[in-house]
This record gives C-alpha cells, sequence and structure tokens, in this order.
C-alpha cells in the first residue's frame, strides 16, 4: 500500500457501507475546495476522470 492510499483505506473502512449520490460528492468536492484552496487542481482533476470514466474516446 501506498502511503497516500491511507485516505482511502479509511475512506473505505468507515463508509464503505454507505450509498451516496454523485450529487453529495461535488458538493463535497466543493466544500473541500473552498477550504483547501491548494488542491482545486487535483481535486477538479479527479473529478473530470470519474465525469468521464464511461467515454469511449479516451
Amino acid at each position: 500500500m501506498y502511503f497516500t492510499d491511507r485516505g482511502i483505506e479509511e475512506l473505505a473502512t468507515r463508509r464503505g457501507e454507505e450509498e451516496v449520490s454523485l450529487l453529495w460528492l461535488s458538493e463535497r468536492l466543493r466544500e473541500f475546495v473552498d477550504l483547501n484552496p491548494e488542491f482545486e487542481t487535483p481535486v477538479e482533476r479527479l473529478a473530470t476522470w470519474l465525469a468521464r470514466l464511461d467515454d469511449e474516446d479516451d
């Protein structure tokens, strides 16, 4: 496991059984960027990647 995976593992352990909407996730990401503007670029990249997962052109 990479050091960066620790947060992902914690998320899976603590909240892995929950179901959330993508709208809810978008709102949490916006809140996070508002509180941590230095992470705007990586959060935008993650959101774009998630939004385009099913695109056949990629």
